[in-house]
Protein backbone atom coordinates (compact mmCIF):
# COMPACT_ATOMS: atom_id res chain seq x y z
CA UNK A 1 0.00 0.00 0.00
CA UNK A 2 1.17 3.29 -0.95
CA UNK A 3 0.95 5.74 1.59
CA UNK A 4 -1.41 8.74 1.10
CA UNK A 5 -2.78 11.74 3.31
CA UNK A 6 -6.17 9.75 3.42
CA UNK A 7 -4.87 6.11 4.92
CA UNK A 8 -5.38 5.87 7.93
CA UNK A 9 -2.62 4.80 10.90
CA UNK A 10 -4.04 1.30 11.24
CA UNK A 11 -3.46 0.36 7.28
CA UNK A 12 -0.29 1.89 7.37
CA UNK A 13 0.74 0.09 10.50
CA UNK A 14 -0.42 -3.31 8.82
CA UNK A 15 1.25 -2.95 5.28
CA UNK A 16 4.45 -1.14 6.70
CA UNK A 17 5.50 -2.64 10.30
CA UNK A 18 8.05 -0.50 10.13
CA UNK A 19 5.99 2.84 11.36
CA UNK A 20 5.24 1.50 14.59
CA UNK A 21 8.73 3.27 15.41
CA UNK A 22 8.62 6.25 13.64
CA UNK A 23 4.97 6.85 15.30
CA UNK A 24 6.09 6.03 18.77
CA UNK A 25 8.97 9.04 17.82
CA UNK A 26 6.49 11.50 17.15
CA UNK A 27 3.94 10.85 19.71
CA UNK A 28 1.05 8.83 17.17
CA UNK A 29 -1.06 6.96 18.96
CA UNK A 30 -1.31 3.70 16.61
CA UNK A 31 -2.70 1.19 19.00
CA UNK A 32 -5.63 2.71 19.70
CA UNK A 33 -5.64 5.24 17.99
CA UNK A 34 -5.76 4.08 14.17
CA UNK A 35 -8.79 4.51 12.70
CA UNK A 36 -7.68 8.18 12.21
CA UNK A 37 -6.07 9.31 9.02
CA UNK A 38 -2.56 10.70 8.43
CA UNK A 39 -4.24 13.85 7.49
CA UNK A 40 -5.89 14.24 10.58
CA UNK A 41 -3.07 13.34 12.93
CA UNK A 42 -1.01 15.52 11.34
CA UNK A 43 -3.54 18.92 11.74
CA UNK A 44 -4.62 18.04 15.13
CA UNK A 45 -0.65 17.50 16.99
CA UNK A 46 0.59 20.12 14.50
CA UNK A 47 2.96 17.57 12.63
CA UNK A 48 4.44 18.49 9.38
CA UNK A 49 2.99 16.27 6.82
CA UNK A 50 5.60 16.01 4.06
CA UNK A 51 8.23 15.62 7.23
CA UNK A 52 6.38 12.48 8.37
CA UNK A 53 5.73 11.32 5.25
CA UNK A 54 9.18 10.97 4.15
CA UNK A 55 9.88 9.39 7.37
CA UNK A 56 7.22 6.81 7.00
CA UNK A 57 8.57 6.08 3.44
CA UNK A 58 12.28 5.40 4.35
CA UNK A 59 11.10 3.21 6.79
CA UNK A 60 9.21 1.67 4.67
CA UNK A 61 12.42 1.11 1.75
CA UNK A 62 14.65 0.58 4.78
CA UNK A 63 12.19 -2.64 5.45
CA UNK A 64 12.40 -3.83 2.20
CA UNK A 65 15.76 -3.96 2.36
CA UNK A 66 15.94 -6.31 5.13
CA UNK A 67 16.55 -3.34 8.04
CA UNK A 68 14.02 -3.60 9.77
CA UNK A 69 13.18 -5.72 12.82
CA UNK A 70 9.53 -5.55 12.90
CA UNK A 71 7.94 -8.74 12.36
CA UNK A 72 5.27 -8.81 9.68
CA UNK A 73 2.22 -10.68 11.16
CA UNK A 74 -0.07 -10.07 8.12
CA UNK A 75 -0.21 -13.15 6.88
CA UNK A 76 1.44 -15.25 10.43
CA UNK A 77 -0.86 -18.08 11.61
CA UNK A 78 -2.97 -16.06 14.40
CA UNK A 79 -2.17 -19.10 16.77
CA UNK A 80 1.05 -18.07 16.24
CA UNK A 81 0.78 -13.89 17.00
CA UNK A 82 -1.76 -15.10 19.81
CA UNK A 83 1.04 -17.40 21.44
CA UNK A 84 3.56 -13.97 20.87
CA UNK A 85 1.06 -11.96 22.77
CA UNK A 86 1.12 -13.99 25.57
CA UNK A 87 4.64 -15.15 25.84
CA UNK A 88 5.77 -11.56 25.11
CA UNK A 89 3.79 -8.89 26.17
CA UNK A 90 1.36 -10.42 28.93
CA UNK A 91 4.76 -11.80 30.61
CA UNK A 92 6.33 -8.88 29.98
CA UNK A 93 2.92 -7.07 32.38
CA UNK A 94 2.88 -9.56 35.24
CA UNK A 95 6.22 -9.04 35.32
CA UNK A 96 6.86 -5.31 35.28
CA UNK A 97 3.38 -4.53 37.29
CA UNK A 98 4.71 -5.11 40.41
CA UNK A 99 8.12 -3.26 39.89
CA UNK A 100 6.33 -0.26 38.19
CA UNK A 101 4.23 -0.05 41.43
CA UNK A 102 6.76 -1.04 43.79
CA UNK A 103 8.72 2.28 42.79
CA UNK A 104 5.60 4.52 42.43
CA UNK A 105 4.89 3.57 46.17
CA UNK A 106 8.79 4.49 47.05
CA UNK A 107 8.46 7.75 45.16
CA UNK A 108 5.22 8.61 46.83
CA UNK A 109 6.40 7.56 50.11
CA UNK A 110 9.52 9.58 50.14
CA UNK A 111 8.00 12.98 47.66
CA UNK A 112 4.15 12.85 47.70
CA UNK A 113 4.08 15.53 50.13
CA UNK A 114 5.46 18.50 47.73
CA UNK A 115 4.71 16.36 44.66
CA UNK A 116 0.77 15.52 45.05
CA UNK A 117 0.23 14.63 41.59
CA UNK A 118 2.27 11.48 42.70
CA UNK A 119 -0.92 10.25 44.66
CA UNK A 120 -3.17 10.06 40.96
CA UNK A 121 0.03 8.52 39.28
CA UNK A 122 -0.47 5.77 41.79
CA UNK A 123 -3.79 5.24 41.78
CA UNK A 124 -3.91 5.39 38.15
CA UNK A 125 -1.41 2.80 38.10
CA UNK A 126 -3.16 0.87 40.53
CA UNK A 127 -6.26 0.82 38.40
CA UNK A 128 -4.54 0.10 35.20
CA UNK A 129 -2.37 -3.18 36.92
CA UNK A 130 -6.13 -4.67 38.04
CA UNK A 131 -7.93 -4.33 34.44
CA UNK A 132 -5.07 -5.41 32.28
CA UNK A 133 -4.69 -8.33 35.13
CA UNK A 134 -8.46 -9.14 34.83
CA UNK A 135 -8.20 -8.22 30.51
CA UNK A 136 -5.13 -10.95 29.98
CA UNK A 137 -7.03 -13.86 31.57
CA UNK A 138 -10.12 -13.25 29.70
CA UNK A 139 -7.90 -13.68 26.59
CA UNK A 140 -5.83 -15.89 27.24
CA UNK A 141 -8.70 -18.22 29.17
CA UNK A 142 -11.74 -17.46 26.56
CA UNK A 143 -10.86 -15.59 23.30
CA UNK A 144 -7.63 -16.52 22.41
CA UNK A 145 -8.30 -20.15 22.51
CA UNK A 146 -11.72 -19.85 20.67
CA UNK A 147 -9.60 -17.95 17.37
CA UNK A 148 -7.21 -20.78 17.79
CA UNK A 149 -9.78 -23.40 17.87
CA UNK A 150 -11.52 -21.63 14.51
CA UNK A 151 -8.21 -20.93 12.79
CA UNK A 152 -7.33 -25.11 13.09
CA UNK A 153 -11.06 -25.80 12.11
CA UNK A 154 -10.50 -23.87 8.88
CA UNK A 155 -7.43 -25.41 8.21
CA UNK A 156 -8.29 -29.19 8.68
CA UNK A 157 -11.77 -28.55 7.01
CA UNK A 158 -13.94 -29.36 10.22
CA UNK A 159 -16.42 -26.80 11.89
CA UNK A 160 -15.71 -25.39 14.96
CA UNK A 161 -17.75 -25.63 18.06
CA UNK A 162 -20.37 -22.64 18.41
CA UNK A 163 -19.00 -20.09 21.14
CA UNK A 164 -21.35 -18.90 24.22
CA UNK A 165 -20.56 -15.40 23.48
CA UNK A 166 -21.97 -15.88 19.72
CA UNK A 167 -19.92 -13.64 17.27
CA UNK A 168 -16.45 -13.52 17.53
CA UNK A 169 -17.22 -9.94 16.72
CA UNK A 170 -18.54 -9.79 20.49
CA UNK A 171 -15.50 -10.49 22.75
CA UNK A 172 -13.05 -8.60 20.65
CA UNK A 173 -15.56 -5.32 20.83
CA UNK A 174 -14.99 -5.60 24.82
CA UNK A 175 -11.52 -6.24 24.91
CA UNK A 176 -11.25 -2.91 22.14
CA UNK A 177 -13.09 -1.01 24.98
CA UNK A 178 -10.64 -2.25 27.63
CA UNK A 179 -7.95 -1.41 25.64
CA UNK A 180 -8.96 2.10 25.20
CA UNK A 181 -9.67 2.61 29.12
CA UNK A 182 -6.33 1.58 29.82
CA UNK A 183 -5.18 3.65 27.09
CA UNK A 184 -6.15 6.15 28.71
CA UNK A 185 -4.95 5.41 32.36
CA UNK A 186 -1.38 5.32 30.79
CA UNK A 187 -2.10 8.75 28.82
CA UNK A 188 -2.91 10.35 32.07
CA UNK A 189 0.57 8.75 33.79
CA UNK A 190 2.19 10.25 30.92
CA UNK A 191 0.77 13.48 31.83
CA UNK A 192 0.98 13.93 35.02
CA UNK A 193 4.79 13.35 34.99
CA UNK A 194 5.27 15.63 31.67
CA UNK A 195 6.29 12.95 29.59
CA UNK A 196 8.06 10.73 32.13
CA UNK A 197 10.65 14.01 32.69
CA UNK A 198 12.41 13.90 35.97
CA UNK A 199 12.70 17.20 37.99
CA UNK A 200 15.98 18.55 38.67
CA UNK A 201 15.92 17.91 42.13
CA UNK A 202 14.62 13.61 41.38
CA UNK A 203 16.43 11.00 43.35
CA UNK A 204 17.47 8.02 41.47
CA UNK A 205 14.65 6.09 42.57
CA UNK A 206 12.35 8.79 41.01
CA UNK A 207 14.10 8.67 37.89
CA UNK A 208 13.99 4.64 37.55
CA UNK A 209 9.74 4.93 38.25
CA UNK A 210 9.77 7.29 35.09
CA UNK A 211 12.08 5.20 32.99
CA UNK A 212 9.84 1.98 34.19
CA UNK A 213 6.60 3.44 33.48
CA UNK A 214 8.17 4.78 29.83
CA UNK A 215 9.11 1.66 28.99
CA UNK A 216 5.38 -0.07 29.75
CA UNK A 217 3.99 2.40 28.04
CA UNK A 218 6.25 1.54 25.23
CA UNK A 219 5.45 -1.79 25.42
CA UNK A 220 1.72 -1.55 25.80
CA UNK A 221 1.27 0.64 22.42
CA UNK A 222 2.66 -2.61 20.69
CA UNK A 223 1.12 -5.04 22.72
CA UNK A 224 -2.56 -3.70 21.64
CA UNK A 225 -1.13 -2.37 18.54
CA UNK A 226 -0.57 -6.76 17.61
CA UNK A 227 -4.15 -7.13 18.93
CA UNK A 228 -6.13 -4.15 17.62
CA UNK A 229 -4.30 -4.03 14.02
CA UNK A 230 -3.70 -7.68 13.32
CA UNK A 231 -5.21 -10.54 15.99
CA UNK A 232 -8.66 -9.06 16.44
CA UNK A 233 -9.33 -7.91 12.65
CA UNK A 234 -7.81 -10.81 10.96
CA UNK A 235 -10.25 -13.36 13.45
CA UNK A 236 -13.40 -11.17 12.01
CA UNK A 237 -12.78 -11.87 8.96
CA UNK A 238 -11.75 -14.88 9.36
CA UNK A 239 -15.17 -15.80 11.43
CA UNK A 240 -17.03 -13.62 8.68
CA UNK A 241 -15.48 -15.56 5.38
CA UNK A 242 -15.96 -18.92 6.66
CA UNK A 243 -19.16 -19.30 8.77
CA UNK A 244 -19.79 -22.69 10.72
Amino acid sequence: MKISVESTVREIVRDHPSSVQIFERVGVDYCCGGARSLHSICESQNLDYDELLARLEAAAANARSGGSGERDWNSQPLAELAKHIVEHHHAYVRAESPRCEALIQKVFLRHGDTRPELATVKKSFQDLSTDMASHMLKEEQVLFPYIERMEHALLTGNEVSPAFFGTVKNPVRVMMNEHDTTNELMKNIRILTSNYTPPATACPTFRSMLTALEEFERDLHHHVHLENNFLFPRAVKMEQENPS
